[in-house]
């Protein structure tokens, strides 16, 4: 029988936490939160304040209760003080807590830029239930809204503020919206984002935000750059990515990796063998780089905290092979997704690598032409052409399953495939759903006539 403690309840804590306790019931397993919930779907907020989610309480996938009745110990409202690895304890709320074994599931923090007066009401980040009804709340007293960054939650804020009646400003530091993309696929983005709600979102890119204005009760009333031009909205709303959870395991002599993220090995040990860290406070591996990065999403979340559970009881050991940095999100009726890497990021290993990337984009209907309902759909296929390996994917569409074409290039991924591996694929086809040549054959065709040049 084991002590297993757990500090976090997020997706990878709350995962790691059920997991130790199945793999071995003999186990006490202590989970410890500085919120007042666990096992919450932070991915859903963004749904919530846009109303088609009624309730933050369906955000919460299961309550403390509901582990205290699988015999796990639970503790809201309990901060993480201190690690002492080389005595195996920690404080929580100024008290010493044993262990035999010690899972970091620590989460992230919002980015905050070093913008002047940030602290003045009516400015808000999105990381809990509590951020997201402040959110809501300003905005159905509100006419307009400020964001700040141009990523994915960016995006599905807009969406949700648009829907609402505000008119939206977007101010991102970078030259493009979703930088995650090539470029020619987020201008593809962010045209359809133009075009379609002229008047209500305006959008200023290589811009730095440096102050905030406040009114006579500190609220805010605008933003300024640093070229000196204002952006006035009844409230802002920073989406400026997320950093790793880390400074207390860091002042605890636990490494951080090159990414500033927790230094895990595959086994998502750190440099002390009895602690784990999994989740978004955690480094990854790049499988197709075989290099530390940093993402910090949900589906890693809750596969580390599986690995970590099982591999924390002590029962047997699992890997995590790493991540691909497969992403989808949704924008009014456009679904933008990919996995893999993109052209630009290719370019940047391709020296480590021996890499040679190639890309072909095509433009093509998601289902057979003849179909009422068919439409177009763009796909971005990212090879080696050195190895024909397949690199990576991009698309972007208002009709079809695009994720179901990404799914089908991330399981490529997974296997190392070349070209020649997916030229003939056995896709499903039936006029409603695909041409008889689906787009991710297409795109294959045209990079194989690349490759062989």
């Amino acid at each position: 029988m084991k002590k297993i403690v757990i500090t976090g309840g997020g997706a990878a804590g709350a995962k790691a936490a059920s997991k130790a306790k199945r793999t071995n019931p003999e186990n006490i397993v202590q989970l410890y939160t500085n919120d007042d919930n666990i096992s919450v779907s932070l991915c859903g907020l963004p749904y919530y304040i846009e109303g088609s989610v009624d309730s933050t309480d369906k955000l919460i996938i299961r309550t403390p209760e509901d582990f205290r009745k699988n015999g796990i110990e639970v503790y809201t409202n309990h901060e993480l003080n201190q690690i002492l690895p080389n005595e195996n304890k920690i404080k929580v709320n100024d008290k010493i807590i044993e262990y035999d074994e010690l899972v970091l599931a620590l989460g992230a923090n919002v980015r905050t830029p070093d913008i002047e007066n940030i602290d003045i009401d009516n400015v808000f980040t999105l990381r809990s239930l509590n951020s997201a009804r402040k959110i809501r709340e300003k905005m159905l007293h509100s006419k307009s809204v400020l964001i700040i960054g141009g990523g994915y939650i960016a995006l599905e804020l807009t969406e949700a503020f648009v829907k609402n009646g505000l008119n939206v400003t977007i101010v991102e530091h970078n030259p493009r919206l979703m930088r995650d993309f090539d470029e020619d696929l987020s201008k593809i983005i962010q045209n359809a984002i133009v075009s379609k709600f002229k008047g209500k979102i305006e959008t200023y890119f290589s811009k730095e935000i440096v102050k905030f204005n406040s009114d006579n009760d500190n609220s805010f009333i605008s933003a300024s750059d640093s070229d000196g031009n204002e952006y006035p909205a009844d409230f802002c709303v920073m989406s400026t990515g997320a950093v790793p959870n880390v400074e207390v395991a860091r002042k605890s002599g636990i490494k951080l990796g090159i990414t500033g993220a927790i230094y895990v090995d595959n086994k998502l040990r750190t440099n002390y063998p009895n602690i784990f860290a999994c989740g978004d406070c955690a480094e990854k591996y790049g499988i197709l780089t075989h290099s530390p990065v940093y993402a910090g999403l949900g589906t890693i979340a809750n596969k580390e905290g599986r690995i970590a559970g099982i591999n924390v009881s002590g029962e047997y050991h699992e890997v995590f092979d790493g991540i691909l940095l497969s992403t989808v999100t949704r924008f009014f009726e456009y679904t933008i997704s990919k996995t893999g890497l993109t052209v630009q990021m290719a370019n940047e290993y391709s020296k480590k690598m021996n890499m040679e990337p190639v890309a072909v984009t095509i433009h093509k209907k998601d289902k057979a032409s003849y179909m009422p309902s068919s439409g177009e759909i763009v796909f971005k296929l990212v090879a080696d052409k050195r190895s024909g390996e397949i690199l990576g994917a991009q698309s972007i569409g208002c009709a079809g399953n695009i994720l179901q074409r990404i799914n089908t290039i991330t399981s490529a991924l997974q296997k190392r495939s070349t070209v020649d591996d997916i030229l003939y694929l056995d896709l499903p086809y039936a006029p409603p759903f695909s041409g008889s040549i689906d787009p991710v054959l297409t795109a294959a065709y045209k990079l194989k006539e690349l490759l062989d040049k």
